[in-house]
């Protein structure tokens, strides 16, 4: 819904009619009204800037976002509203990895870093420095950058991917 879905859309996605869906999506922003300011807001910055920016300050151009095109200003403009959500996640767990790679380097571990998946990291831990490990992580992606809301993060352990979810 954030992404500015339509009823009609949500009904094609899910079994509801487009009057539930309808229904749905009002009941949302009536839930949330400060979602509606955000999206409103981003999408008039965009067409007075022709861009939106990340938290960190990266921007992101909309060339549509004041177009005549329908379809490519309406895909401009949940570009306006996902773009700052999604780019500062990126810069976010981006601090995140460079401050867990320093600590890591620093303190000698033989734990690795192996790779991220959307705002997930995947380790190759030494069952050693596992207690120290999960607490540097933790600490380091919940302090990566200060929010108005907390970060909150949750570790998995296993021996694959699936065996930690």
């Amino acid at each position: 819904i954030i992404y500015g879905v339509s009823a009609f859309g949500l009904s094609n996605q899910t079994d509801l009619s487009r009057t539930e869906a309808k229904e749905l999506i009002e009941t949302y922003y009536k839930t949330y009204p400060k979602l509606r300011d955000y999206i409103d807001d981003q999408i008039h910055f965009a067409r007075e800037n022709g861009y939106v920016q990340t938290v960190l300050g990266r921007r992101r151009y909309l060339t549509g976002i004041n177009g005549s095109n329908a379809v490519v200003r309406g895909a401009a403009e949940r570009n306006a509203v996902n773009a700052p959500i999604q780019g500062s996640a990126a810069d976010i767990i981006k601090i995140a990895m460079i401050n867990i790679y320093k600590k890591l380097s620093e303190g000698n571990f033989k734990s690795k870093m192996l790779l991220q998946v959307h705002d997930e990291l995947v380790f190759d831990a030494y069952k050693p420095e596992l207690e120290q490990l999960q607490d540097m992580i933790k600490t380091e992606m919940e302090g990566a950058y200060k929010l108005a809301v907390p970060l909150v993060v949750d570790i998995g352990l296993g021996n694959d991917w699936l065996e930690a979810h």
